[in-house]
């Protein structure tokens, strides 16, 4: 996240956007798992209306956010011939933080809406089906594509659109997402 002396504006927009992109990103993934990888068939993974899952969105930025000091720093380990440990360091960030992130969201989804959107009982090590290792790994390994490979290139095109445009697509994505609540919201009373 290299917002540094950026301005709040500035920063809230792109902050949007990266949310957005992460949420679109999240829903094809689950997507992906529920048509090829477990041939349930399609079904609307997320929360909402739109092709978004919301919480892909803010375990993104809070993966940013709270890991953002060890991902600019090198860690090393031995003398003679350094190993660069800081991105295990960051992958396993990633994991204590998605598991977190799932846990607090499904006993939320379960207090608004009466259930929550998976159950992993057919994992090992599971807790109430609300979270278990083998997804939590997985999304280490998504937060470290996330961190090392998405975000480098959403830095990129938020620059090459340029500040104004990413307020004006910050502002629309807003709008949109409000609006799906509202309906959503709606559509359950």
């Amino acid at each position: 996240m290299e917002e540094r002396g950026m301005k709040k504006g500035t920063l809230i927009s792109r902050l949007i956007f990266y949310f957005f992109c992460y949420s679109v990103i999240g829903w094809c993934y689950e997507v992906f798992l529920e048509v090829v990888v477990y041939h349930w068939g399609f079904s609307n993974r997320g929360v909402l209306f739109g092709p978004y899952c919301p919480v892909y969105g803010f375990g993104a930025l809070i993966f940013m956010i709270c890991l953002r000091g060890l991902i600019q720093k090198k860690i090393c380990i031995g003398r003679r011939h350094p190993v660069n440990i800081t991105p295990v360091m960051v992958f396993f960030g990633v994991v204590i933080i998605a598991t977190g992130i799932e846990l607090i969201a499904s006993y939320l989804m379960e207090w608004l809406t009466g259930g929550f959107l998976w159950d992993y009982e057919r994992f090992a090590f599971d807790f109430q089906g609300r979270i278990a290792p083998n997804p939590s790994l997985r999304f280490g390994v998504g937060g470290m594509v996330f961190i090392y490979a998405i975000q480098p290139f959403l830095v990129k095109a938020c620059e090459a659109m340029g500040d104004r445009t990413v307020r004006k697509v910050a502002m629309g994505i807003v709008l949109l997402m409000a609006a799906d609540a509202v309906v959503t919201v709606m559509s359950m009373g």
